[in-house]
């Protein structure tokens, strides 16, 4: 677990969204965001899972030391982002999931 925090880290900044950004779209505090990165505090599921749906990764990414799992790439314009745009690339991104999922049971996988 102690590459969590490094996860969400690395994940924010290829985004190019602040703490500040992420603490407002999970409905935190930005000081939360900070100790969340430094492990110094963990994450309840709910908030782990906005947080996946957010970057594009399974819930497992965060949990497990190896996953082999390719995260989406989104392209965030960090101009002007607010709260309501990382709304919408969340939901974006649980449509692309349930699709690979249902493209995953027709091809067999």
């Amino acid at each position: 677990m102690s590459e969590f925090g490094l996860k969400i880290k690395e994940l924010r900044k290829a985004a190019k969204i602040s703490q500040k950004q992420l603490a407002e779209f999970l409905e935190v505090d930005q000081s939360y965001i900070s100790k969340i990165e430094k492990n110094e505090r963990s994450m309840n599921y709910d908030l782990l899972e906005k947080t996946a749906e957010l970057f594009g990764v399974e819930v497992s990414y965060f949990l497990e030391e190896s996953v082999d799992f390719e995260p989406l790439r989104i392209g965030f314009r960090t101009n002007g982002i607010v709260t309501e745009d990382l709304h919408a690339i969340r939901v974006i991104n649980k449509l692309v999931f349930n699709l690979r999922f249902i493209d995953s049971i027709e091809s067999g996988e």
